[in-house]
């Protein structure tokens, strides 16, 4: 006798009794000012210092929500994060919990697809591509970390899910709770104002303490000729207490690759992509130089191909080199990697999590992968590279990400019953940005930069529309913008900044020209000036000389 029986792919047991969480009076508090916000609110905002415990409020949200019949999404800006979280859901929600995310097969996605839309599936978690499943009752939406940048897809069709959970929530007549230690200043504004729900969590779950903070003057190691390669005294030797003590440490460099260019020390030749307008980055595992514009990749000569010298050096540190130089450090010390080069595969990102919480692993070096909410108990010291070169990138965002990602990255030392400590290396360790930094004080950091916003005309002021050109030729894109630019200006109810050539101008053999449009908020303008540039978009390709301009709109952009 044959038979077929259908086997799930997420086979979860059932729920285990008294899985869910135990608040203590802190969080309990904070979720009763979440429920009451929510009478008079679509949208909460949470903020909660790392390590507090929002991911427990969260659990007892997602489960009164599944208790009144209704669904509930957790939206989660990296795959990395589905890891951790999911086995602590399983416990609470059995086989009513789906995971949606890009590692899947289309197969697995299917088979949540069809477990949301026959009513199997009532908790989902995943990443920003969860909003678009077939939801036909949703109570809740949860984005946890909200101020993430992960979360905008800059590729068509261009959203963020944050903004579009919000939407969704209004379609279904529900509510949506936005959680983070580090808000975006765009949610912090409009809690202030009222227009959304606030409520705070300052206080460690167990009472465990903020780590220390410990800048390292880079500048002044130079000069005493005192750093160990990539590594400042003070963090080497903290480095060193750290693997005698028996804990681990995390090394956070965000920027990927050996090294981040290649040069002739006799003739300063640097290599160049063929197709964008920027140096190739040298990669040791493949022995190559790689575009992570278009995809380029050469191998990595031996002569320097204009002078035929030999002395061609590496310059700069991505996550390959300071894992080298990490090992050649500390020898003793187990080293592991976690950037997008060591997470490809299906099971590449679990096992690196897995490693490093069973203490397999002393040292994780990896780029802001390794920011997100990850938990480690061993965790005590925490290293932050290449800080000068976020904070002077040039974007108005770039203080409020560098105040992010550091204090996201500081959450990960010290939890339970460890104080952590921090090390973070600068050459400039002045800067008033450390002042906040230092004391992690988010209100205090989020007032002084509205200020400046204002002052310069960007969000939460203003709502933002970039218009980016691109031609094979670039004079005729350089004609095109100009032109754009000038029908834009005549609108008068925004400011328009440019045409410029953006950091990076030419990508992919197409040159690049972006125009930036700045719209108050409530001035009401902002769909009439998305039709009138539908129009200026037809006026331009009707001239043959701009027909093959490729132009794209990016509301909000990042």
């Amino acid at each position: 006798e044959q038979f077929e029986k259908v086997v799930p792919r997420f086979d979860f047991p059932e729920p285990t009794d008294g899985a869910g969480p135990v608040l203590s009076a802190a969080q309990e508090d904070v979720r009763r000012k979440i429920t009451t916000d929510f009478e008079q609110h679509t949208t909460v905002l949470l903020q909660g210092v790392t390590g507090s415990g929002k991911t427990e409020i969260y659990i007892d949200l997602l489960q009164k929500t599944l208790d009144g019949g209704s669904q509930a999404l957790l939206l989660l800006p990296e795959i990395a994060l589905t890891t951790q979280i999911v086995a602590r859901l399983r416990k609470v929600f059995g086989p009513e919990l789906g995971i949606y995310h890009s590692r899947f097969s289309d197969n697995e996605r299917v088979e949540v697809w069809n477990g949301v839309l026959l009513g199997k599936i009532r908790c989902v978690v995943g990443v920003r591509s969860s909003i678009f499943l077939p939801f036909d009752n949703l109570g809740l939406i949860i984005v946890d970390e909200e101020h993430d940048t992960s979360y905008k897809q800059d590729r068509s069709p261009r959203y963020h899910a944050r903004d579009a959970a919000i939407v969704l929530a209004q379609l279904h007549n529900s509510k949506v709770l936005l959680g983070s230690a580090t808000p975006s200043l765009e949610s912090y504004y409009l809690a202030i104002q009222s227009k959304y729900g606030y409520a705070s969590l300052q206080q460690r779950f167990g009472d465990a303490k903020l780590p220390d903070i410990v800048l390292a003057d880079m500048s002044r190691e130079r000069k005493q000729k005192s750093m160990r390669g990539a590594f400042t005294t003070i963090l080497a030797q903290e480095i060193s207490q750290t693997l005698k003590r028996g804990e681990q440490i995390i090394l956070f460099q965000n920027r990927r690759g050996y090294s981040p260019y290649v040069e002739c020390e006799d003739c300063n030749y640097v290599p160049q992509c063929i197709n964008c307008a920027v140096s190739l980055t040298y990669h040791q595992y493949r022995h190559a130089l790689v575009c992570h514009y278009c995809g380029y990749k050469e191998s990595m000569p031996s002569t320097c191909p204009t002078c035929q010298s030999k002395r061609l050096v590496t310059r700069g540190l991505g996550t390959e080199k300071l894992e080298e130089e990490t090992q050649l450090n500390f020898s003793n010390a187990r080293v592991l990697r976690m950037d997008l080069e060591t997470t490809r595969s299906k099971t590449g990102l679990e096992s690196i999590i897995h490693s490093f919480e069973k203490g397999e692993t002393d040292i994780l070096v990896g780029t802001q992968m390794v920011t997100k909410g990850l938990d480690f108990d061993k965790v005590s010291l925490v290293g932050v590279f290449d800080t000068d070169r976020l904070m002077h990138f040039p974007d108005f965002r770039s203080f409020e990400r560098t105040f992010q990602l550091i204090v996201q990255v500081s959450g990960r030392a010290g939890r339970r019953d460890k104080k952590g400590k921090v090390v973070i290396q600068t050459s400039d360790p002045e800067h008033p940005l450390f002042r906040w930094i230092l004391k992690q004080d988010v209100s205090g950091f989020a007032e002084h930069e509205l200020r400046d916003r204002e002052q310069n005309h960007y969000p939460p002021f203003t709502r933002l529309i970039e218009l980016t050109l691109r031609h094979v030729d670039k004079a005729v894109c350089a004609q095109a913008a100009a032109w754009l630019a000038q029908q834009c200006k005549s609108l008068k109810a925004m400011y328009v900044m440019g045409p410029a050539e953006p950091v990076i101008a030419k990508v992919r053999n197409e040159y690049l020209q972006t125009i930036l449009l700045k719209i108050p908020r409530n001035s009401g303008q902002l769909p009439v000036i998305k039709e009138k540039l539908l129009e200026f978009d037809d006026l331009l390709h009707a001239d043959k000389a701009f027909r093959n301009i490729k132009i794209t709109f990016d509301v909000d952009p990042l």
